[in-house]
């Protein structure tokens, strides 16, 4: 049956017997480990406050907020949102784990005048050595470090089944797809070290970004990889609106109506967007009329990297943005 017949179906249903969707995530966005010399008064308020910065950063979708009135009035403040927070002995020293309170986190991004595409899902790291195996968690430390410092979470690959990096390299739909339901994630760092250098690929919704670099240890290879994968993230989905936007987004690879119950209800779920409204259906497709806080365009780009089962597709008449749907595997 195509879907436009479909369509008609879920329509005269109203939906009656979708299932939701469960927002899953690797960790809570509102909990930052930072490192501290010891237990002072001094330290901890300090810890606190680079703390607060990571999460502010994290619940902004990825926006450099420093320069916002308030910002720095808002970190000597930091301990009055602590939720909790412990200390912990670690191979590297003391660290402090910090809990702050969601609400009043949301409520202080929100004074500081921030629109937000949503809280950006973490990378899964798939980086491998010199000796082509995959480096694991406490070898990538330098890497993750780097990126929490600005926000940006990572995950690691089960060892027991790491996904196939030649055909995430390739942007493989079916090993997208796997990635987005085990690890939540439509973002994807591919490295491979060699001597003095490593080789960097960046898969966000299907995607790819390129570059290389150079590093006199691997200490300092990882740490500026931590950062440049947090500056080519920030360049394609750091997207901000002056004012809401509305346009057409064409979405295809729907293959039942129940692929496109569940894409209006991910849709529906994420808070860029204000309205979706059905204009009509095509074989496979759907285009539709959205009204967002960003550009389709970026809309775009938020939802195929966020983990959503989306990828950025190909261009189509008539519309401004274009997705394509994985039906889970």
């Amino acid at each position: 049956m195509r879907l436009s017949r479909l369509l008609i179906v879920v329509l005269l249903l109203g939906f009656a017997a979708l299932s939701p969707l469960h927002a899953q995530s690797s960790g809570s966005p509102y909990s930052v480990v930072v490192p501290v010399a010891d237990t002072s008064d001094a330290q901890r308020d300090q810890a606190f406050a680079t703390a607060l910065g990571q999460v502010l950063t994290r619940i902004a979708g990825g926006q450099d907020l420093r320069s916002n009135a308030g910002y720095a009035d808002a970190l000597g403040k930091a301990s009055s949102i602590v939720k909790k927070f412990q200390y912990q002995r670690a191979a590297t020293g003391m660290i402090l784990n910090v809990d702050f309170d969601p609400g009043s986190v949301r409520r202080l991004v929100s004074k500081l005048g921030v629109t937000s595409a949503g809280i950006k899902p973490p990378v899964l790291l798939l980086v491998q050595g010199s000796d082509g195996h995959l480096l694991n968690q406490a070898a990538l430390a330098g890497l993750a470090t780097a990126a929490a410092a600005r926000g940006t979470n990572v995950v690691y690959p089960d060892a027991a089944g790491a996904p196939d990096t030649a055909k995430v390299a390739s942007a493989d739909p079916a090993a997208l797809a796997t990635i987005n339901q085990q690890y939540h994630t439509g973002l994807v760092l591919l490295g491979k070290l060699h001597d003095g250098g490593a080789d960097w690929t960046l898969i966000s919704g299907g995607q790819p970004q390129h570059w290389s670099s150079q590093g006199a240890t691997r200490d300092v290879l990882l740490g500026d990889a931590g950062n440049s994968m947090v500056d080519h993230i920030g360049k394609q989905l750091n997207v901000i609106g002056a004012g809401p936007s509305e346009g057409k987004l064409w979405v295809s690879g729907l293959a039942s109506a129940t692929d496109y119950a569940n894409l209006l209800a991910t849709l529906q779920a994420d808070p860029s967007i204000k309205q979706v409204t059905t204009l009509g259906a095509e074989n496979d497709a759907v285009l539709l009329h959205v009204k967002a806080s960003v550009p389709m365009s970026g809309l775009a780009a938020n939802l195929a990297a966020g983990g959503r089962l989306l990828l950025q597709g190909e261009p189509h008449a008539g519309a401004d943005a274009n997705l394509r749907w994985l039906p889970g595997h």
